[in-house]
């Protein structure tokens, strides 16, 4: 291997800082990786678990040329050289390095008693009427229950088990209030958080400012915006693969490929850019066919399929609201904070209660701001029952107020008290005190109200949970609204390659060269050392004769390498400037 490691070595002398950064990112090499030299790296890009991460990252095609390579021990084709030689996998004349090459053979081996490349399906490469009709549904639905999923993050985050995937309680909830199918839930997960509109922090996910703008856009421009991010997202063998049929036998090195490729195409059919059968859409091809374009061909061919969004409701007396067809999402997200949907079919119901309407003055709504938008949508009017429960539920709000105390009085037992519960009916505070669901907060009498060693925003969310009708004052007395939605923060901008590699760029750049003939000779036996190798030494004697020893390495050191003679039996010691040849059996 020496030789290969060797021939390696120089060409990463040869690269410059760009090149080197973004061979070792394409490689995944260690940040904090010890190497003395370029030797040292050269040793671990020819290893064979660091080869085997980079053979998985070969398409079929490209391992299929190296193998007919290797086979007949010829360079590879000029056409798939950049890629290769981005992963260091053959030297400046296009040839494979040897323990590159051996295992290619080994894989094409493996391939050719194995399993054999899927076949297309029976599939007909042709959709019917129905079909279409059918895909574009689902597309529709998908991405209304992303919608929904996200709607529902930002009230109570998701919850990530041990499995990777979400708790059965956030599954039960997300798929009675959200997604129509519990199947497509971890396909429409994980299609947000592979567009960032979910991220995970902690064990959960949160949704992210960005999801938090999605959810305001309409329908087609939800669909696109995913549809676009997706497929950026996707593996260089099947970005531009229209058949979802043979993604499966995309990658066949690497053992972790089929199931990634079969969740990729859960998620492309859960978005409507392949068929059930994995053939793409006319919609999808518009919209790869126009990458920077306003995708107006593929919104056209979808849109065509798909139920016109409304924006008018009809508020009833019964305390609903009917929307006649799919609502849009800016209104549908406003009405939802005043009421609760009922049902998510084509023509949603929402039903208006106190509590939706005391939820909705907490999170920043007026009794007019309500009638003012609930005007401006309803073909019918605000009825009388609604405007009614609207003054009356906005009109209870801040009965209860909530605020921090700024220097906390002390209790005998010495904790603070950090918040102040007050109200204009004396009443109410009896009531409070003897409630069982507020006793976490330790309420007790004090100057002009309760108070509570809790946090002011801890104590005011669970008197809104009581369904008390409370009120959240800031730091000069006025009412602040409060919101439960959790937007992820802006995670820390990561380190570029640049920045990440450069300690060991410095380190390979600083390394004393490795020119002469001795100084690789001492590198290569110190490996011989490591890995307790038998070699065959060629030594020059002082008449200018040449021998050779056949040695089992042990150490090395002093300008001396040590090892036990495998024909005569003992130890010997040899001077490394006497070596003048090393061969591997």
């Amino acid at each position: 291997m020496s030789s290969h490691v060797r021939a390696l070595a120089a060409r990463l002398g040869e690269l410059d800082d760009a090149q080197l950064i973004a061979l070792l990112t394409a490689r995944a090499a260690p940040h904090t990786a010890r190497w003395a030299d370029a030797f040292d790296a050269a040793e671990w890009l020819l290893d064979a678990a660091s080869l085997a991460r980079a053979l998985a990252q070969l398409t079929r095609s490209e391992l299929e040329t190296l193998a007919a390579a290797a086979s007949a021990g010829t360079a590879v084709p000029a056409e798939v050289r950049p890629t290769l030689e981005a992963l260091a996998l053959i030297d400046e004349a296009g040839v494979l390095y040897g323990p590159v090459a051996e295992q290619v053979a080994a894989w094409a081996a493996s391939d050719a008693a194995g399993t054999t490349p899927d076949a297309a399906t029976a599939a007909s490469d042709t959709d019917s009427d129905a079909d279409t009709a059918a895909t574009a549904e689902r597309a529709f639905t998908s991405v209304g229950a992303l919608g929904d999923i996200l709607i529902e993050t930002l009230a109570t985050p998701l919850t990530r088990i041990v499995s990777g995937t979400i708790g059965a309680n956030d599954r039960r909830r997300l798929a009675e209030d959200a997604a129509p199918h519990a199947a497509d839930i971890d396909a429409l997960i994980a299609l947000a958080v592979g567009t960032e509109l979910l991220t995970l922090v902690g064990r959960h996910w949160l949704v992210t400012p960005q999801g938090s703008q999605w959810m305001r856009l309409p329908t087609l421009e939800r669909w696109v915006s995913v549809a676009r991010a997706w497929r950026a997202t996707l593996p260089r063998g099947i970005r531009v693969e229209s058949d979802a049929r043979t993604w499966r036998t995309a990658y066949p090195a690497d053992a972790t490929w089929p199931a990634r490729a079969e969740a990729l195409r859960a998620q492309a059919e859960a978005w409507g850019l392949v068929t059930a059968d994995g053939i793409e859409t006319t919609w999808a091809a518009l919209l790869w066919a126009d990458p920077d374009g306003d995708a107006a061909a593929a919104r056209e061919a979808l849109g065509a399929l798909l139920p016109s969004e409304v924006d008018t409701v009809y508020l009833q007396n019964d305390l609903t609201a009917i929307a006649p067809g799919p609502l849009a999402p800016t209104l549908d997200l406003r009405l939802r904070t005043m009421a609760r949907r009922e049902s998510h079919a084509q023509a949603s119901t929402y039903r208006f209660t106190a509590e939706t309407i005391a939820a909705a003055v907490t999170a920043g709504e007026t009794a007019e701001s309500m009638r003012s938008f609930l005007a401006s949508i309803s073909i019918t009017g605000v009825p009388q029952p609604l405007d009614y429960l609207i003054t009356s539920a906005a009109g209870r709000h801040g009965m209860v107020r909530v605020q921090a105390l700024d220097a906390p009085p002390r209790e005998p037992g010495g904790r603070a008290l950090r918040t102040l519960i007050t109200t204009d009916e004396p009443a109410l505070l009896e009531t409070l005190l003897v409630d069982q669901s507020l006793q976490p907060l330790g309420l007790a009498p004090g100057e002009g109200g309760l108070e509570s060693r809790a946090a002011r925003d801890v104590v005011y969310w669970s008197l809104i949970d009581a369904r008390y009708p409370a009120a959240a004052l800031d730091e000069a007395g006025a009412i602040e609204p409060l919101h439960r939605n959790k937007i992820a923060v802006a995670p820390a901008p990561e380190l570029s390659p640049a920045e990440a590699y450069a300690p060991l760029v410095t380190a390979l750049r600083n390394a004393p060269p490795l020119e002469s003939d001795d100084a690789w000779l001492a590198r290569d036996l110190e490996i011989a050392v490591r890995a307790r190798e038998t070699l065959t030494l060629v030594v020059a004697l002082p008449g200018g004769e040449h021998r050779e020893f056949t040695m089992e390495l042990t150490g090395i050191g002093g300008g001396r390498v040590r090892g036990r003679d495998k024909q005569a039996d003992l130890e010997r010691t040899l001077p490394l400037s006497s070596i003048t040849a090393v061969r591997r059996e």
